[in-house]
């Protein structure tokens, strides 16, 4: 092997090594739409009101204010009445007491939606086949939470909770045509 080729092929082969290396320089993003800390937290939280005693002031020094919480539907009686009454097989004598006592409330009935979440994403894997968009792997994990809060006269007379407790999900993009995929700017989507 000559000298030159030989500085050729440490050359390409310190490129190649170093871009492969470069998974750090992959794109990252959190999305943090929660005040709390943990699925748990917030769980804890909702189930810690009771209905009939608690009151709005409770909800402000547990930190639950639409004002406050990012991402809370406040809701109007003809709201709940749409969530409840539409799709619903059961009759209203059925209905949870808090919710029938705030369908009968009318305007007195208020409700908080709660929708929290942290959620992070980052893309993995081989930093050339992300950057020459050969190869796109997309790693999510996170949390998602939702609360429904029903008050009449600023008292807590319903409240339920849900969702993911834990968020894993793992999305895998192959393009063989690489850059030439997405009309040849595909080596554009990494610098967004």
């Amino acid at each position: 092997m000559t000298l030159k080729r030989y500085f050729s092929f440490v050359f390409l082969s310190g490129t190649w090594a170093f871009l492969q290396g470069c998974a750090s320089l992959l794109p990252t993003s959190t999305t943090n739409a929660a005040k709390f800390a943990s699925f748990e937290e917030a769980r804890m939280t909702i189930e810690s009101l009771v209905p009939y005693q608690s009151e709005v002031a409770n909800l402000t020094r547990l930190g639950i204010d639409p004002i406050q919480l990012p991402n809370t539907l406040i809701l109007t009686h003809t709201d709940i009445a749409k969530r409840v009454i539409n799709g619903n097989l059961q009759t209203r004598d059925d209905l949870d007491k808090g919710i029938q006592d705030c369908l009968k409330a009318g305007d007195a009935c208020r409700g908080w939606e709660i929708n929290a979440s942290r959620i992070a994403r980052a893309r993995t894997g081989s930093f050339f086949m992300d950057f020459v968009n050969l190869k796109r792997t997309t790693e999510t994990s996170g949390w998602r939470f939702n609360a429904t809060i029903l008050m009449v006269n600023g008292l807590v007379v319903h409240r339920t909770w849900g969702g993911q407790p834990s968020v894993q999900e793992v999305e895998v993009r192959r393009n063989p045509l690489g850059p030439l995929q997405d009309g040849g700017l595909g080596f554009m989507q990494g610098l967004r």
